[in-house]
């Protein structure tokens, strides 16, 4: 299934964390964080400004994103779990 997100927003797949044990301590699933890092899947055409004309978003499709803990609306499509966020919940882009 494709879906197009409408406007600003994002669909974003998380990215996980490599797993680091420090001192043997296994922290099971339930009580890991999720993480606030993700890579944009699918981009919105953008916002609409005062004048009614289009503004593009910065973020495109394959950028590896920060965002905040609680951002986004999780939505799961063919067994994958995805966020719908708008732009603005993005803190900033990865940049190798």
């Amino acid at each position: 299934m494709t879906v197009r997100p409408l406007g600003d927003r994002l669909m974003v797949r998380r990215i996980e964390e490599e797993e680091v044990q420090r001192g043997g301590i296994i922290i099971p699933d339930t009580a890991k964080e999720k993480p606030q890092q993700g890579e944009v899947m699918a981009v919105g055409t953008g916002r609409l400004n005062e004048k009614g004309e289009r503004v593009p978003l910065e973020v495109k499709k394959g950028d590896k994103i920060l965002f905040g803990k609680y951002s986004g609306t999780e939505v799961k499509l063919d067994d994958t779990e995805y966020l719908m966020m708008r732009e603005d919940d993005v803190l900033g882009i990865l940049v190798a």
